[in-house]
């Protein structure tokens, strides 16, 4: 009688959350649902084995007592039910549980191989991206310049007049939002 009222808390203490973004925090969880449903599945054996122990005793008393309202063998047959129904309780629950972890895990697994094929494709893209090229055609005088905070090259050239393809090609900026304050840079043709 416990065992069958302690299945559904059982359950619904094991039900498993969706999956998270951070895949091995969701893998973490996965592995930590899966101990407490071993101990949970170790508590429910104990409880069979309590059972089963009580059963036995009271097969005993039955089988003493002369005076009794059902017959050894109607007990019998009673504690033979109720030992089936917890064992097939207990079994039903670990299997529905493993496969629900096992659809989780699944689960995972695919979202982490789309996660890697994605970041395959997008290293593969990125090594077709060819390198910029610089020319050295500017002009060859030109001043020098402090990058201030919120200076962009644009900003930079209306600044001291330059054209911002000539702050590229004399300073060889590959990237152009990579520009820091205190950085110092050519100006070619600039003017302060």
């Amino acid at each position: 009688m416990k065992a069958k009222a302690a299945l559904p808390a059982l359950f619904a203490a094991c039900t498993l959350s969706l999956p998270a973004q951070n895949p091995s925090v969701e893998i973490a969880n996965l592995r930590e649902d899966v101990r407490m449903l071993h101990q949970r599945i170790e508590r429910l054996e104990l409880m069979i084995e309590q059972l089963q122990s009580q059963n036995s005793q009271l097969q005993n008393q039955a089988a003493v007592g002369a005076q009794s309202y059902a017959t050894v063998a109607q007990l019998n047959e009673a504690i033979a039910e109720v030992n089936r129904a917890a064992k097939s309780a207990a079994a039903g629950n670990r299997t529905e549980i493993l496969n629900q972890v096992q659809r989780q895990l699944d689960g995972l697994a695919k979202q982490t191989n789309d996660a890697l094929a994605s970041l395959s494709r997008s290293r593969a893209s990125a090594a077709t991206v060819t390198a910029p090229t610089f020319t050295d055609n500017f002009p060859k005088d030109g001043i020098t310049y402090t990058v201030q905070r919120g200076d962009t090259i644009s900003v930079i050239a209306r600044k001291t007049g330059a054209k911002v393809q000539d702050i590229i090609n004399a300073n060889r900026i590959a990237d152009a939002t990579k520009l820091m304050p205190g950085d110092k840079l050519f100006i070619p043709g600039g003017k302060e």
